[in-house]
């Protein structure tokens, strides 16, 4: 086995380095120093001219506010805004004593009443009950005929505006039955049935309400 002799006097097995106290033996070559490779800065990134939000590599618009970095413009809104279409007015209904209808009735014992005015009602959606007020058994209908028609029942039935803008009116179950225009049958508890200008709903022994559209 070769052996070499260190700077310090030590026999090494090593050619290189002293494998007792580590140092170089004459001849061995230095080991070359480590090249350092400059890294560039990395550039700050691009702000945009309008918000200052930096800009994402090389992305044409801005995230933030939609600047153009191309252009140099803000985006304009082109799309073309649908129209506002006015509200349409109002639905009223003439409720009246309704001569032809008493009759149709033939209720003993009540007499048609003498004063036979009409009043307008403006029926605001969503709903318009119709019946007679109670305050013992808690009714309060929009259409409120305690007063004016005995043959009305408390709930008597319920005038419902629906998605597609249309009138229905609906029986609750009343005693003496809700009727359209010249129908013999009245609707039944519960049935609904969709309202046209014009078209007329008997409820009680007399009382008759037309409808009228806007």
């Amino acid at each position: 086995m070769s052996s070499f002799t260190c700077p310090n006097g030590h026999a090494s097995t090593e050619a290189d380095y002293c494998d007792t106290c580590g140092a170089r033996i004459g001849g061995a070559a230095d080991a070359p120093a480590p090249t350092l490779v400059d890294t560039p800065p990395v550039p700050k990134g691009e702000e945009c001219p309008h918000c200052g939000t930096p800009r994402a590599g090389s992305a044409r618009f801005c995230e933030d506010c939609g600047y153009d970095h191309t252009t140099g413009k803000m985006p304009q809104l082109t799309e073309v805004l649908p129209v506002v279409e006015e509200p349409a007015g109002e639905w009223t209904a003439t409720l009246f004593a309704d001569a032809a209808y008493f009759a149709l009735n033939e209720v003993e014992g009540v007499t048609f009443p003498a004063d036979t005015g009409e009043r307008i009602v403006t029926l605001v959606p969503p709903q318009v009950r119709i019946g007679r007020g109670s305050t013992t058994k808690g009714t309060s209908p929009e259409i409120d005929l305690a007063d004016t028609d005995p043959g009305t029942s408390h709930n008597h039935a319920l005038l419902t505006l629906n998605i597609d803008g249309e009138w229905l009116v609906t029986d609750l179950g009343s005693t003496n039955g809700t009727y359209i225009n010249d129908e013999d049958q009245p609707l039944t508890a519960g049935q609904s049935r969709a309202l046209k200008d014009g078209d007329q709903v008997h409820v009680g022994v007399w009382t008759t309400l037309t409808l009228h559209a806007p």
